[in-house]
């Protein structure tokens, strides 16, 4: 059987998306159950040098539905939302994402194979094909995102598990 590139990449955004959201209402709860502000945790880091949790869940949504839009657009950069989310901000911009995910049709996403698009960071520019920057550039990043953001949070002491990680696993035949 083959693996479509929706099945490769929107499927897998969706599962891991909706697993985000989860993990991000994980962290609320904490939050709520030990009488701490959510917001406090927008700002943090791993370590010095890395980027906080705001940073991390814009560039989930720019390695997920903007990275489609961007095949589409023959070009894909570095995120652009600069806005300064609170803990809800992100939250809603994590669920628009979904919300937008789910409307995408298989059709719109397998006209993308073959399509160029250029990763463009200030003079540099890096050609490929739809597929291979979905698949080898964007999901790659996709996924990096995802983990530090659960990583972020679970230095903080948020309850999480790989299973919150996961999220809704496509099961059965």
């Amino acid at each position: 059987m083959a693996i479509s590139l929706y099945d490769a990449t929107v499927a897998n955004y969706i599962q891991t998306v909706t697993a985000m959201t989860g993990v991000l209402d994980r962290g609320l709860t904490h939050c709520t159950d030990n009488g701490t502000d959510p917001n406090a945790l927008v700002d943090v880091r791993l370590f010095p040098d890395m980027a906080p949790l705001r940073f991390q869940v814009v560039s989930i949504v720019h390695h997920s539905i903007e990275a489609i839009e961007g095949v589409e657009a023959g070009e894909f950069g570095p995120p652009t939302d600069q806005r300064p989310h609170d803990y809800a901000g992100l939250q809603g911009i994590l669920a628009d994402a979904l919300a937008a995910l789910k409307a995408i049709s298989r059709e719109r996403v397998e006209v993308l194979q073959g399509r160029p698009c250029a990763f463009k960071l200030g003079a540099t520019q890096i050609p490929f094909t739809g597929e291979n920057f979905l698949l080898s550039f964007s999901l790659p990043n996709f996924y990096f995102h995802c983990a530090t953001a659960y990583d972020i949070l679970r230095s903080q002491g948020v309850p999480l598990g790989k299973r919150d990680f996961m999220g809704p696993m496509r099961v059965g035949g």
